[in-house]
């Protein structure tokens, strides 16, 4: 969460510094963003059972994956880079039964104590990486110390992609006009009359 915090927080701030309004942000359409809501809660909610919490953290990452695409279909700003790391970190998850999250980097964040609770029991996420691990270089191995935090190359990448898509949204370019010169604006099907 304090990775979303600052992302979030330095979104606005380039957003700003470019010229851009907070409330320009309310405008912003992105598809299937319920898929995006149901795909992070599933990411934490409390469930017991190892192989059930690992099942819901699949399930999470696919329902995030179908977000992300659908928003590159739709051409939404910063969501090339949002798809790339979620996908980034589902195959180091995938292929881990897990994110493996490097000793090193832990200390170096400022979380050693972390480290007895992911050696105990870390969860169906997180686990102290080992020499099984495969494809370290994409888990958890960057330690962000300001924010006691440590992140894996897909978060930095998704991360990207939203304070981009925020930015665009602040300066109301978040995704590519439908409409052609001297054409009418096309309206969603909702908003259509349909008397």
């Amino acid at each position: 969460m304090r990775l979303i915090a600052a992302s979030l927080a330095l979104a606005v701030v380039i957003g700003y510094l470019l010229g851009g309004r907070l409330s320009s942000v309310a405008s912003l359409r992105v598809r299937w963003q319920s898929l995006a809501i149901v795909g992070l809660a599933l990411q934490v909610i409390p469930v017991p059972g190892r192989a059930l919490s690992l099942g819901l953290l699949y399930v999470s990452f696919a329902l995030l994956l179908a977000f992300a695409l659908a928003n590159v279909r739709a051409g939404v700003a910063g969501s090339w880079l949002i798809l790339i790391g979620i996908a980034l970190n589902f195959t180091v998850i995938g292929l881990n039964q897990g994110m493996p999250v490097t000793r090193d980097a832990l200390v170096a964040s400022g979380q050693g104590e972390t480290l007895a609770v992911l050696l105990d029991d870390g969860g169906a996420k997180h686990h102290v990486a080992g020499p099984s691990d495969r494809l370290l270089f994409l888990g958890d191995v960057l330690p962000i110390r300001p924010i006691r935090m440590v992140a894996s190359p897909g978060d930095l990448i998704a991360y990207a992609g939203v304070v981009w898509l925020v930015v665009a949204a602040m300066l109301g370019r978040f995704a590519p006009s439908r409409e052609r010169p001297g054409e009418p604006a096309v309206l969603p099907e909702s908003v259509h009359d349909v008397g």
